[in-house]
Parts: structure tokens; sequence; C-alpha cells
């Protein structure tokens, strides 16, 4: 095991919680198509960039969503979401990202991420019974 990987092993742990940190491994470990990926998940991001100075989690979370929304990758956002409120973030925070990155990527986009916001809210309780824009029928 390289220090990359003990850094990511580490950081995945106390980040997303051991039973995440063990399917990316698992996935790593597994000797079929897409476990280098998986491999190197682990030790670039999470052991090499995360565990970086300069910046903490909190912040790193507030620049990995905003690039993902601007990606417009739902489903990686909903996993950054959930780490985003695992490193302190609030759901009032996470509005503002959206708004924040609005301006930059249109209403559409925003409509997309804030579902994918709003599905993560929901699964810790903290959604407020607010709905979707498909929900609402505004979609």
């Amino acid at each position: 095991m390289s220090d990359k990987w003990q850094a990511g092993h580490e950081l995945m742990v106390s980040m997303m919680g051991p039973q995440f940190a063990a399917a990316v491994e698992g996935a790593a470990n597994a000797d079929n198509f897409g476990a280098d990926i998986a491999r190197l998940a682990i030790e670039f991001p999470f052991g090499s960039v995360w565990g970086r100075p300069g910046l903490d989690r909190r912040s790193r979370s507030i620049a990995v969503i905003a690039s993902l929304i601007t990606q417009g990758m739902p489903n990686e956002l909903k996993n950054h979401v959930r780490f985003g409120l695992n490193n302190g973030l609030t759901p009032v925070e996470l509005q503002e990202i959206l708004i924040q990155v609005l301006p930059y990527v249109g209403f559409p986009a925003i409509a997309e991420a804030t579902t994918s916001v709003i599905e993560v809210l929901r699964e810790r309780g903290l959604d407020g019974g607010v709905k979707t824009a498909a929900e609402n029928k505004t979609l």
C-alpha cells in the first residue's frame, strides 16, 4: 500500500465513512474493468489533492460542488453534496453556492443541480419539505 493510498483511505473514512471507503477500495482491488480508475481515485484526488494544506475540507467541498454544477454532473454532485454536508456545509450555504454559480451557467443547469441538492437534503431530513421543479411540474 502506497503513502497516497493510505492518505486517500484515511481521508475517505473520515469524510465519507468506512462503508463508502470500503466500496471504493473493493472496486480498486477487484480484478476487472474499472479497478485502475478506482485506484487512481483513491490515490490522486483523495490521497494527493484533498489532503493538501491551504484550504480546509469545507472550502474544498465548495470548489468541487461549484465545479460539478458547471459540468452538469448530477450523480457526482450528489456525492459531493453529501461530502460537503459531512464537511460542515449547511443547506443555506448549498443554496448560496447554487445562486453564486447561476449567472455563469444559467437557470437550466441550476434547475438540474437544485434537484440533486434537494434529493440529498431529503435523504438527510434537511429539505424542509421543498419540492423539486419536476415535482412542482415547472420542468
